[in-house]
């Protein structure tokens, strides 16, 4: 119960690594907000938290909308005057043509998501943080963000976005000793991407896996932390 007493936010909390982090940041005593488009899914984790003996709350969210988000970070605020960990995780991907057939609508939305959405996370959730004097910020990234993603370059970019965004936001927060992480994995069995041929996913990253490494990153000691985690399976898929 390393983490008990402190409140959680977890975006796309409702399938795939969302859901693992979850659960993991349930299991140690998080009471966590979970956040997600759809809420029959984040309803059905919410109830097997609980049927677990965790504490969590779903509410509806989309990223895309500034109100939605300021609506969200009110209720915080209320309610609990208090956020001790922010997990941007939620992403899309559209993946699987080259960018000069990428309609501008379909880039817009993958930015809006996977870059905009974490930038108006921070800047609701942020002052909360700031007011404690402590907090943890986690953006889940991808290995796409530190390399070339042919048929991927808007998700590519997205991700590469987000790194850079990580780590300026770091510094900007360091001196209220609130530490901003991010985590890039590689291939993870999950929906997300679809399922390329060829691929075997027990090689792949489990979700369960990446939800291990933000329970490290959420239980570092105080005077320390780890900027950025590149997680590479074991075994190439």
């Amino acid at each position: 119960m390393e983490l008990k007493d402190q409140l959680a936010i977890v975006t796309g909390a409702g399938r795939g690594i969302g859901q693992a982090i979850s659960k993991r940041l349930a299991a140690m005593g998080a009471s966590v907000i979970l956040a997600a488009r759809d809420t029959e899914q984040i309803q059905r984790v919410q109830h097997e938290i609980e049927a677990s003996g965790g504490s969590a709350h779903a509410v509806q969210l989309d990223l895309r909308n500034e109100q939605s988000i300021a609506k969200l970070a009110e209720v915080i605020e209320t309610r609990h005057q208090r956020c001790d960990i922010l997990v941007n995780n939620a992403a899309i991907g559209n993946i699987g043509k080259p960018l000069h057939e990428l309609p501008p609508e379909d880039w817009d939305q993958l930015m809006a998501t996977n870059l905009r959405g974490p930038y108006l996370m921070i800047r609701a959730i942020a002052p909360l943080m700031i007011r404690a004097g402590s907090g943890h910020i986690i953006n889940i990234s991808s290995l796409a963000g530190h390399g070339p993603l042919p048929n991927g370059a808007a998700y590519s970019a997205s991700k590469w976005g987000l790194n850079g965004l990580t780590y300026s936001v770091a510094e900007e927060l360091r001196p209220h000793r609130i530490r901003v992480s991010v985590v890039a994995p590689g291939s993870v069995n999950t929906h997300f991407g679809g399922n390329i041929p060829g691929k075997n996913p027990d090689k792949k990253i489990q979700p369960d896996d990446v939800a291990h490494v933000v329970a490290m990153l959420a239980t570092q000691a105080p005077q320390s932390f780890v900027s950025e985690v590149l997680l590479r399976p074991t075994q190439k898929p």
